[in-house]
């Protein structure tokens, strides 16, 4: 078994989620807000990020994957699953778990802009800007977090420990 330690406790987590949620709220009173949120690693972001936000919202999932089994990003995103919505004139906020090189967001907002929604902003609860390949703006930013490997919180490692209330992590893979 390896040795797993806490990198940002959930009380962190909550009080950012909080955070995001209010400047969320302000931002897009009186919109047509779709949030999208990005699988399998983002659920557990957006079911508390949708819960804090006090304005009504639409909610969809895409899934991409970039890793496979590894603990780094091949590169080359694929669509697993695309959202169902149509998405023309509206603002779309994808909601993601951790922003790393910024491949699959930047391929995410091209992807979504193509399909003439009103805007498409990104929010995340993770940011690991030292790993940046492409320049990426990241509009609701979480916390920002060294270049270490990740669980928790939705985040896995070959499918395990998304289950974990608190982003860790492993310290001997």
């Amino acid at each position: 078994m390896p040795k797993i330690s806490v990198l940002v406790p959930r009380e962190e987590i909550q009080a950012k989620t909080e955070e995001l949620a209010r400047r969320i709220s302000e931002d897009y009173a009186g919109k047509d807000l779709l949030l999208v949120g990005v699988l399998k690693g983002g659920f557990m972001f957006l079911a508390d990020l949708c819960r804090a936000i006090t304005i009504d919202v639409s909610i969809d999932f895409i899934s991409v994957s970039s890793y496979g089994n590894t603990t780094v990003s091949s590169g080359v995103v694929r669509i697993l699953k695309d959202i169902d919505y149509d998405i023309t004139g509206k603002h779309v906020l994808i909601v993601e778990d951790i922003v790393d090189t910024g491949l699959t967001l930047t391929y995410l907002k091209d992807l979504f802009a193509a399909k003439h929604c009103a805007s498409v902003k990104v929010c995340t609860i993770l940011d690991k800007p030292s790993r940046r390949r492409v320049p990426l703006e990241v509009d609701y930013q979480g916390i920002v977090i060294p270049d270490k490997f990740v669980i928790g919180y939705g985040l896995d490692y070959a499918e395990k420990y998304r289950n974990l209330p608190d982003v860790c992590v492993i310290e001997e893979l």
